[in-house]
């Protein structure tokens, strides 16, 4: 996929742009945001959350990989280590003692995947560091439309959020939390994603899994269907799940240059 067109160099703070800090898990929502924050004139700060979640070596592999697909610097990445949630315990992605459950799309309780209050903890690690670093806004991808209910994922969340902000940070600062896919399903953001170029094979949304999603809990059930009405293909793997019908031709051809290649070397 090709790149968002910029007009500064990739890396280095351009003087022309401000900045923004993108909270970025390495999901699709979160590489959405990030983005959009590109799109509307910020240079990127990115910072990621290792907090004894299940898939948290999945994560940051997807983390990686995307801040070098946006070019940030070493200096403007920050992986913040806690064990909080895994102590406080009380959700199936932090506590082995609770199973991911299936996906029920139709359910309308709060499912046992939630982490209580998490985004407030993770966006008030945010906010303090782009008070640091002088950022005039933080991003994040929560989805309120067609999700899973999370009630840290709603516009009145966002909203009383940045009330917090204007009272707990100095008045210079002027940051603005902004959740730019709130109001957005699946599908849009699929296909906005998609729209913008931006590189959905990098993404990981499964709960329960590091090496295939496992396309059964309640994050692959929405990611799939979300691919599913905007006409696109997944192009990551799923677990028992056959490869797309172009991707098997060209795992055959990369195979093939591969055996050719060994053949002329001997």
């Amino acid at each position: 996929m090709s790149e968002i067109p910029l007009d500064t160099t990739p890396g280095a703070p351009s003087p022309h742009l401000p900045l923004a800090v993108v909270l970025l898990s390495g999901g699709m929502d979160s590489l959405t945001a990030a983005g959009i924050a590109r799109r509307d004139g910020f240079d990127l700060a990115l910072i990621h959350f290792n907090y004894g979640q299940r898939t948290e070596e999945a994560e940051a592999r997807s983390f990686g990989r995307i801040a070098e697909y946006f070019g940030v610097p070493a200096e403007r990445r920050l992986t913040v280590h806690t064990n909080f949630f895994t102590l406080a315990g009380g959700s199936a992605l932090t506590s082995a003692s609770i199973d991911v459950p299936a996906a029920n799309l139709a359910s309308t309780s709060v499912p046992v995947t939630y982490v209580p209050f998490r985004n407030a903890v993770l966006l008030s690690m945010a906010v303090g560091w782009a008070e640091v670093l002088g950022a005039r806004r933080v991003y994040y991808g929560a989805v309120s439309q067609d999700s899973s209910g999370y009630p840290d994922c709603r516009p009145a969340f966002v909203e009383a959020f940045n009330r917090l902000v204007v009272e707990g940070t100095k008045a210079e600062s002027t940051i603005e939390v902004r959740a730019p896919l709130v109001a957005l399903t699946k599908a849009q953001i699929v296909g906005l994603a998609a729209g913008m170029g931006l590189p959905l094979d990098l993404t990981w949304s499964c709960y329960s899994r590091n090496d295939l999603a496992c396309g059964v809990c309640d994050s692959c059930a929405l990611r799939l269907r979300g691919f599913e009405q905007a006409g696109l293909q997944d192009p990551i793997r799923y677990a028992g799940r056959a490869l797309p019908q172009d991707q098997r031709r060209e795992r055959i051809r990369r195979l093939s240059v591969l055996l050719r290649a060994l053949t002329q070397a001997s």
